[in-house]
């Protein structure tokens, strides 16, 4: 299972695709957010950093695709553990009519560290689709499905099936976050590691920029699902496509 993150820089946006290679994106490819508004920064295991899709089996298996999901970045240390009262999901659109027609919903218990168990229910056909304006419920539970469990921080599943990941992993966002806020120093977070005052204002970025998360050895909390990709599309063709994107919910 790929599940040793890549760091890679992405641009603030509200929705993540990601590249399949041999499968396709349906629509525009954007990118991701980090603590993008106060609500996110008082509630940080809501806030989506990145979604990512690529190919699965160590990047060897092109019938195989991995998804990730990334959440409460910056994490300093290796102490954190998911939220039990969230719903964790990551919907597929395959018909091109950006609406989810499959779902991954990841749920965890109430433990902590190690001790906390996930579960991953999907690929399933949502009971709603769409947003809460055209009827969908972004919240609601599947009943049954495919799924597998384990404990964060460890592998769950099969390699030839569904295999998931839930846990800490090194931050794949960089940027030159010193700099970023004494461009726009509004963006700075009140509290935590990254609250540091900037001594004063810029208008452009450092060349060569200083990769602050990095640096911070800052964290993620990742949750990491591979399937064959015949679990996500509707047709055998090479240039099948999908989309993905991800939501937390309460």
């Amino acid at each position: 299972m790929y599940n040793k993150l890549l760091r890679r820089g992405r641009a603030r946006t509200l929705l993540a695709l990601g590249i399949v290679a041999s499968v396709g994106v349906a629509g525009a490819v954007l990118a991701s957010d980090h603590q993008d508004t106060p609500e996110v920064e008082l509630n940080p295991r809501m806030d989506i950093n990145d979604v990512y899709a690529f190919p699965g089996g160590n990047g060897t298996s092109p019938d195989r695709v991995a998804l990730v999901m990334t959440t409460s970045s910056p994490i300093i240390g290796q102490d954190a553990s998911f939220d039990p009262r969230l719903l964790y999901q990551l919907k597929i659109d395959n018909t091109g009519d950006a609406k989810e027609d499959l779902v991954f919903q990841i749920t965890f218990d109430n433990g902590t560290g190690a001790n906390q168990r996930f579960t991953v229910v999907g690929p399933v056909a949502p009971t709603t689709s769409g947003t809460p304006a055209s009827g969908g419920v972004v919240n609601q539970l599947v009943a049954g499905g495919p799924s597998v469990s384990g404990n964060v921080g460890s592998i769950a599943g099969s390699a030839t099936g569904i295999q998931a990941y839930a846990g800490l992993r090194t931050d794949p966002f960089f940027i030159d976050l010193e700099q970023f806020f004494k461009i726009v120093p509004d963006r700075r977070p009140s509290t935590g590691p990254l609250s540091i005052p900037p001594t004063q204002q810029a208008t452009s970025f450092r060349n060569p920029g200083v990769d602050l998360l990095g640096s911070l050895k800052a964290n993620a909390l990742a949750i990491v699902i591979e399937v064959p990709k015949t679990m996500l599309v509707t047709s055998t063709a090479a240039d099948a496509k999908f989309g993905v994107w991800g939501t937390i919910s309460r």
